[in-house]
């Protein structure tokens, strides 16, 4: 009984960890493709391709999801959809410094809370490893100018009242989306999934029509937001299977630390620099992840 705990434990691990790693490679590559074409566009062209490719699967992997189970799905593609939207409005608007942290520890408080309130006891180690989980999360989100040093007094004139806004709410809308996931059966297949990124796409457009945003593809630029839904899919997916084998309050705290594999990214492929909050960010993950590992 204890080694079935354990490997259920590892496994859930893992694809958490798979989820993370394939959350920050998807974020890095849309803030690429972000510079050349609206970040709207981007995001429509990639929710589209992930309905698409999460259909094929639903398809081809039995399920027998429940009304509740589509309606899950439905309310996490509502928090996923507005989860992004608030998140860019926040990066253009706001101080990156403050969205990007804010939303990403947003993202792991709700569904820890949801896990939480609903019985999820984790073991002494994990709940230590947890609690290093949140300012690793914080640290390594926040960009190396604003984590390093004294603000300058242009930083101190930025107003951040609107950014903290932003990343609350695009927290609480990555926080729903993980959430709503975590409460849906293995037996429902992937449709319920399938359902979020449709409804995903409904919940961006819906919102760049109400702040007047240019949302609608038409250039090969936006179009490369497409190569985006595979990678959606594979992080939402492998997130969905972590749930059906570990708690949702520890699997959702590992998947929150996408922002790390960005920044290693952002390292070796465009030479960005990491900084010192960075590095002990980085640090402080390895040793959450570590530590729930072994819990």
């Amino acid at each position: 009984m204890r080694r079935k705990q354990e490997y259920r434990r590892a496994v859930a691990v893992t694809l958490a960890l798979i989820s993370a790693l394939t959350y920050g490679v998807s974020d890095f590559l849309g803030g690429i493709f972000s510079r050349r074409a609206s970040a709207w566009q981007i995001s429509v062209c990639g929710q589209s391709s992930a309905a698409v490719v999460t259909w094929v699967a639903a398809l081809l992997l039995a399920g027998d999801p429940t009304r509740d189970d589509l309606l899950l799905g439905a309310l996490a593609g509502v928090g996923s959809g507005f989860g992004i939207v608030f998140l860019y409005r926040g990066l253009a608007h706001g101080r990156m410094g403050v969205v990007a942290p804010v939303s990403a520890v947003g993202s792991a408080l709700v569904p820890l809370a949801v896990g939480l309130a609903q019985g999820d006891r984790p073991s002494a180690l994990a709940v230590f490893g947890v609690v290093c989980a949140f300012p690793a999360i914080w640290l390594v989100a926040r960009p190396p100018e604003e984590s390093d040093g004294p603000l300058t007094d242009d930083d101190a004139a930025t107003p951040s009242s609107s950014g903290l806004v932003d990343g609350v709410l695009a927290g609480l809308g990555f926080g729903l989306l993980f959430a709503a996931l975590g409460q849906v059966p293995d037996s429902a297949g992937f449709v319920p999934l399938a359902i979020a990124n449709s409804t995903a796409i409904l919940a961006v457009i819906t919102v760049a029509v109400t702040l007047r945003e240019a949302w609608v593809p038409r250039t090969r630029a936006a179009a490369r937001g497409l190569l985006l839904g595979p990678l959606s899919f594979i992080a939402s997916g492998t997130f969905l299977l972590a749930t059906h084998h570990g708690l949702l309050s520890i699997v959702s705290v590992i998947a929150a630390l996408y922002p790390a594999s960005t920044v290693l990214l952002a390292w070796l492929v465009l030479s960005e620099r990491i900084g010192r909050g960075q590095a002990v960010g980085l640090g402080a993950a390895a040793v959450a992840v570590s530590l729930v590992a072994l819990g």
